[in-house]
């Protein structure tokens, strides 16, 4: 995928107000759609660095929230999905990983993390999974989005 595409999934997926209520409905979403699909994932939604709703179904690990935490980071940081952030690296013929100043032990600009963005506002937070390969990260959190933004009015 391309990082204007990328772009252009953070341009349509926002929220006209995202509140406690609304992360705990936007994370039992994700947690629903990840158990009908047997996925073992960890599954975080944060506002402002407050975490709000976590979950980890079977099949996860310590190492997940880790993974977790670390692309939650270059979300808050660059205001970008972790997965847009490496893409943009990798089509520059570099990685994230080269970049100086920032600990690949905190920060990780891998698939699945997304910003919460509030329309007219920009990012407050973040919605993210960890446990599949990036693109499948990525993939389930934009599609868990789409899905629970069409459905109502978040």
């Amino acid at each position: 995928m391309k990082s204007e595409e990328l772009l252009d999934q953070e341009r349509r997926l926002q929220f006209s107000r995202f509140g406690n209520d609304v992360a705990i409905e936007l994370g039992l979403h994700l947690l629903d759609a990840a158990r009908e699909q047997g996925l073992p994932i960890a599954i975080s939604v944060q506002r402002n660095g407050h975490r709000l709703f976590h979950a980890s179904l079977p099949g996860t690990a310590p190492d997940n929230d880790r993974w977790l935490e670390r692309k939650a980071r270059v979300v808050e940081l660059f205001g970008h999905s972790s997965f847009y952030v490496g893409t943009t690296f990798r089509e520059k013929g570099s990685t994230f990983e080269e970049q100086p100043g920032l600990d690949p032990a905190r920060y990780a600009a891998h698939g699945g993390v997304f910003p919460v963005i509030l329309r007219g506002t920009g990012p407050v937070g973040t919605v993210g999974v960890s446990g599949l390969p990036q693109a499948e990260d990525h993939a389930f959190v934009v599609t868990q989005l789409e899905s629970f933004l069409n459905s109502r009015d978040a």
